[in-house]
């Protein structure tokens, strides 16, 4: 399968698997979670390839340090991802964040890249290199039948 199929499939998948997070499955005081009864937001599917051999460090890098800057600068979590079939399994992390608007993820994206915090974090765990070799990133909005709308 081409690895644009690929993507479009774990796209989908991705933004279902959102939806039905976002859906009220949690509490509404999970910090930094995103739910359908928002107010219009934007959101941003994001898709990491990790350096060979490098993929538990992007994992724990997300899960001890990242989400939580995220909620600090502003950036909501809707949910992370991990593909379960190859080329990607063991190598990728989908995830997608909600912003109030573009303007806001612009804002926000600048906050978190010159967050003390975060700088410390990329560095230390980039001290044997780069662990993160591709990022992909996408803006995308519920559609008018979507259950985040």
């Amino acid at each position: 399968m081409c690895i644009k199929k690929i993507v479009a499939s774990l796209s989908f998948v991705a933004v279902f698997a959102a939806g039905y997070l976002a859906g009220g499955q949690y509490g509404s005081g999970d910090a930094g979670v995103a739910y359908a009864q928002s107010p219009a937001r934007v959101f941003e599917l994001r898709t990491y390839t990790a350096h060979e051999g490098r993929f538990a460090d992007v994992v724990a890098r997300f899960r001890d340090h990242t989400m939580r800057i995220f909620a600090k600068n502003g950036m909501a979590s809707v949910g992370y991802f991990t593909p379960q079939d190859a080329p990607l399994a063991g190598n990728t992390l989908v995830y997608i964040l909600a912003h109030p608007s573009r303007e806001a993820a612009k804002k926000n994206w600048d906050a978190f890249r010159n967050d003390p915090e975060w700088q410390k974090v990329k560095a230390d765990t980039e001290a044997n290199g780069p662990i993160v070799d591709k990022v992909v990133s996408v803006y995308i909005e519920p559609t008018s039948f979507s259950p985040l709308k």
